[in-house]
């Protein structure tokens, strides 16, 4: 990354799972890895047959490197009453420019637009729950494991139409 990326040089969009294209699938499943396996220690199955189910929000550098992503799932494409996020990560390199936030904000913009009817969930790590709780999401039921890390559901209501 170079000194000049800041958080308004990098763009966000979305695509479905078919208009990701090759390299971009392959750089989004290796910062998934990156993360989620390698730098968290969890050996778990990163690919689990839901990609193509979901939509994709990317922040990219202008020239295609993927600095942060997250899934979102319409409620039809679960068959829950909710709409889904999940795979919230931020690579390595651009952390530190709160594009965290910027990932949550677009997401539950995203839901709003497509469901507004809809809550919003997902599974957080138990360390992320007051990240999560700035946008709006409570806790319920009790911290589990998932493939040994402590996680917690969450829940955001339905955006006021």
């Amino acid at each position: 990354m170079t000194r000049e990326v800041t958080p308004d040089t990098l763009l966000s969009r979305w695509f479905r799972f078919e208009e990701l294209g090759v390299f971009r699938l392959h750089d989004l499943l290796k910062l998934r890895v990156e993360v989620f396996v390698v730098e968290q220690a969890c050996a778990f199955a990163e690919i689990d047959g839901l990609d193509p189910k979901a939509e994709h929000l990317l922040i990219e550098t202008a020239d295609g490197q993927i600095a942060g992503c997250l899934r979102y799932f319409a409620p039809q494409a679960l068959g829950e009453a909710d709409v889904r996020l999940g795979r919230i990560v931020v690579a390595p390199a651009f952390r530190g420019l709160r594009l965290g936030d910027r990932l949550i904000r677009e997401g539950l913009a995203r839901a709003g637009e497509m469901s507004p009817e809809a809550d919003v969930v997902l599974s957080a790590q138990a360390h992320l729950e007051r990240f999560y709780a700035s946008h709006g999401f409570c806790p319920y039921g009790e911290t589990y494991l998932e493939d040994g890390i402590p996680h917690v559901h969450m829940r955001r209501d339905a955006s006021p139409a």
